[in-house]
């Protein structure tokens, strides 16, 4: 008997589990070859279309262009280059934004909000 209930258990949280793998693939699948900016910890910045996101939270992004300063001081000029197909490892980011409307911001705050 208890080996029933325990299988049960166990069989209802992997159940909550797919649900909420499977919420969390279909919101980023949303986010699929958007236009992203990511930061990463030396200040750098990259704009490129989010192509993929591995379990470790690392991002792909394609066609992707480095902005940089080029002095230290506040305002300073940021100097921008081409590099392609980029990872940027989950241990580096510090933000990240998706280019979208204001209505699709608020839908995904919303479903943030849900999930709380």
């Amino acid at each position: 008997m208890e080996s029933e209930t325990q299988a049960e258990t166990s069989s209802m949280q992997l159940g909550d589990t797919n649900t909420n793998n499977s919420n969390v693939v279909s919101r980023v699948k949303k986010l699929l070859f958007r236009r992203m900016l990511v930061g990463v910890n030396d200040g750098r910045f990259f704009l490129g279309a989010f192509y993929c996101m591995d379990k470790q939270g690392n991002i792909i992004l394609q066609d992707a262009i480095e902005y940089r300063s080029t002095r230290r001081s506040s305002p300073s000029p940021m100097e921008q280059r081409c590099l392609g197909l980029i990872l940027i490892p989950f241990s580096c980011r510090t933000s990240c934004h998706v280019d979208c409307s204001v209505e699709e911001q608020l839908s995904l705050l919303s479903l943030q909000k849900r999930d709380n």
